[in-house]
C-alpha cells in the first residue's frame, strides 16, 4: 500500500473491523453455496459421503481461487485508478 498515508489507531481499527466483517460474509456465503451445491436437503447418513467430501472441496477450492482473482483485479483496477488521477493532477499542476 506504497504512497498511502499512516493510519491512526482508530482508522486502523475500522480497516481490521471491516476485513474481518468481509472474511466472515465471504465464508459465509461459500458455506451456503457449497453446503446448497453439494449436500442434499435429506441427511441420509450422518457423516459425508466420499463424493460429498469431494465435491465440498472442490468447491471450497473454487471459491477462494475465484475470490483471489477478484481481489487482484480490483486491486488492478484501482491502482490503474490511482495512477490516472495522479498523471491527471500533475498534467492539470504544469498547466497552471
Amino acid at each position: 500500500m506504497a504512497g498511502l498515508p499512516p493510519l491512526g489507531e482508530d482508522q486502523l481499527k475500522l480497516v481490521q473491523d471491516l476485513e474481518i466483517e468481509m472474511m466472515s460474509d465471504m465464508y459465509n456465503r461459500m458455506t451456503s453455496a457449497c453446503h446448497r451445491k453439494c449436500i442434499p436437503p435429506k441427511y441420509v447418513e450422518p457423516e459425508l459421503s466420499k463424493g460429498e467430501s469431494i465435491c465440498l472441496d472442490r468447491c471450497i477450492a473454487k471459491y477462494l481461487d475465484v475470490h483471489e482473482r477478484i481481489g487482484k483485479k480490483l486491486t488492478q483496477i484501482s491502482m490503474q485508478e490511482d495512477n490516472f488521477l495522479k498523471n491527471k493532477v500533475t498534467d492539470q499542476s504544469k498547466t497552471n
